[in-house]
């Protein structure tokens, strides 16, 4: 039997959160272009596209994770035979994919050309600066940053992010992942800090058969789970003295030595770092050195405070009450807003997240969060309050 013979049907995937779209597009689409498939995400949609026969990819651009314009250059990049339409509203236009008339609202579409790779959008194009795959906000130090992580998501550069405890580091750098062109490959993270020392090199590089007592198979370690993709290693500053010797020597090398092993193999693994901790630093008392910070400060990122950024307090605050509404979303009153805005957040984006999450609970029915329910977590709540009722 000829290879022809048992390939899979062509197809058409479906990406969107929206199971109402999703199961309105199964309904409306045109059955011969062949079987459809659905996707949750954005993520999954591409993992799946290099699984199947498709002929045509239909993405929701309220995508949960990925940036449907980057998930459209990444299709066109990769699987170039594939028809892209982006719905940019809860249905299917009837005149390109057979929705019947009585469907309403009625969607505006983009089309995503196979001969000449045009992008046709019917609206004007997004601002280069927009919000990262799950990151709310557009104050001025978040556009900055949104760029920079564009601008270094398509190559293999290692990236050093910077940032306080709360900020979204890991969130970075996953976007960092999914915008790049290892977006269909492993993702690994590593926290330095939650690891044993004793423990954190044969978890980063791996382990042979019978190299320690309890060492009953070979392990391939961390680094090699992300062969073709990206490597995370979240909190790189508690990286012991002698796992970074190694973790250079990989850095320049793409090489790995297992514990317990004379062999050496390949690894093409992408590595992100993030740390809360000043590197320089640490440098100058000796405890990090200072040709691996060279190293994975090729490209530094600096995520900013929350206390940087206040213009985006509302719209975090309304995400997350979102969230946490037992059916409808929670209001939030102008004062308690205000307290919001005027609090130092030495939490960042996690100590709001936890702020808000506490008062839905204590709201209980109430019709919109008063100052009453917010109880922050560090000694700035007198002040706050005592701002607010001057």
């Amino acid at each position: 039997m000829t290879a022809a013979a048992v390939a899979l049907p062509a197809g058409i995937l479906v990406a969107s959160a929206n199971a109402e779209l999703r199961e309105q597009l199964v309904r409306k689409l045109p059955s011969q272009r062949g079987p459809i498939h659905v996707a949750a995400g954005g993520a999954e949609a591409f993992a799946r596209l290099g699984s199947g026969n498709w002929q045509m990819l239909v993405l929701d651009r309220q995508l949960p994770d990925l940036n449907a314009e980057e998930l459209v250059e990444l299709t066109r990049r990769h699987y170039p035979g594939i028809e892209v339409v982006v719905v940019d509203s809860g249905a299917v236009e009837e005149d390109t994919v057979g929705a019947h008339s009585g469907m309403h609202p009625r969607p505006r579409l983009a089309h995503v050309s196979r001969s000449n790779e045009t992008y046709e959008r019917s609206a004007p194009a997004e601002n280069k600066e927009h919000a990262l795959p799950g990151m709310i906000g557009d104050a001025e130090p978040m556009r900055r940053m949104y760029r920079m992580v564009r601008l270094v998501a398509r190559r293999n550069t290692t990236v050093l992010i910077a940032g306080p405890s709360g900020s979204g580091k890991e969130l970075v750098a996953r976007a960092i992942h999914s915008l790049s062109p290892r977006a269909g490959g492993s993702y690994a993270v590593l926290n330095c800090a939650a690891i044993p020392e004793t423990l954190i090199e044969s978890e980063l590089f791996g382990y042979a058969r019978g190299a320690f007592t309890g060492a009953a198979q070979t392990y391939a370690g961390r680094i090699f789970a992300a062969q073709g993709g990206t490597l995370f290693l979240d909190e790189i500053g508690e990286l012991p003295l002698n796992a970074q010797s190694k973790l250079l020597r990989f850095l320049e090398q793409k090489e790995i030595q297992r514990l317990g092993s004379t062999e050496t193999c390949k690894a093409d693994v992408r590595v992100v770092a993030a740390t809360n901790r000043n590197l320089p630093e640490l440098v100058e008392r000796g405890q990090f050195r200072d040709d691996l910070f060279f190293r994975l400060s090729a490209f530094p990122i600096e995520i900013p405070r929350l206390a940087e950024r206040r213009g985006d307090i509302r719209k975090l605050a309304a995400h997350f009450l979102d969230r946490f509404g037992d059916k409808t979303p929670l209001r939030i009153a102008d004062r308690a807003l205000q307290m919001l805005e005027e609090y130092g957040w030495p939490g960042n984006v996690r100590e709001l997240q936890q702020v808000l999450e506490r008062a839905a609970i204590l709201a209980e029915d109430a019709p919109a969060i008063s100052p009453e329910h917010l109880v922050f977590n560090f000694q700035q709540t007198s002040k706050v309050r005592g701002q607010v009722a001057c």
